[in-house]
């Protein structure tokens, strides 16, 4: 069976989003039962070069939803990042994520297998297929946002572990 490029993009990014979506709802859970303000949390980064937790969030959702749209428009153009935003809103941002994901279909996507997308990077221009985008690009830079996100959950005392950012996998079926 060949695995096409709906299989590569939006099961593998519900994946992760709905781990994130799990790892949001368990660190307002800790938030709570510890008596932190969770919107305390949004402005939080590992290092000082690193972004804040709210842009880790906001960049694995535009990594996952406006990856796969750039396959059907040729262009990566996510909406604008929204700045520091509630908790609460990082969380229906992930569970918006998730529907928007769901509603793309197989044949939707797999129509898109070879085009063509252009992306613009301050001064360079990167030349993509469907394919090399998706497992070059937005799935690199997805991973990258959610784990640091977790990451700093984790610093901030969160009882998360590898099986919370893993999420369900997709065994083969017996």
């Amino acid at each position: 069976m060949r695995t096409s490029l709906y299989d590569l993009s939006v099961p593998t990014f519900l994946q992760t989003v709905r781990s994130i979506g799990g790892f949001l709802d368990r660190a307002a859970t800790h938030f709570s039962n510890t008596g932190v303000d969770p919107d305390n949390i949004v402005h939080t980064r590992l290092f000082d070069d690193v972004a804040p937790f709210h842009f880790q969030i906001e960049a694995a959702w535009h990594h996952s939803v406006w990856g796969v749209e750039a396959l059907k428009s040729g262009a990566f153009t996510p909406p604008a990042l929204v700045g520091p935003v509630p908790f609460a809103d990082l969380q229906a941002m992930i569970g918006k994520a998730e529907m928007m994901l769901e509603a793309f279909t197989p044949d939707e996507v797999n129509g898109c297998s070879g085009k063509h997308l252009d992306l613009q990077i301050g001064p360079r221009r990167l030349a993509f297929t469907a394919e090399t985008f998706i497992l070059s690009f937005s799935l690199p830079n997805f991973y990258f946002h959610a784990v640091t996100a977790y990451n700093i959950l984790r610093s901030r005392g969160v009882p998360l572990g590898k099986h919370d950012y893993e999420g369900r996998l997709r065994t083969r079926s017996s």
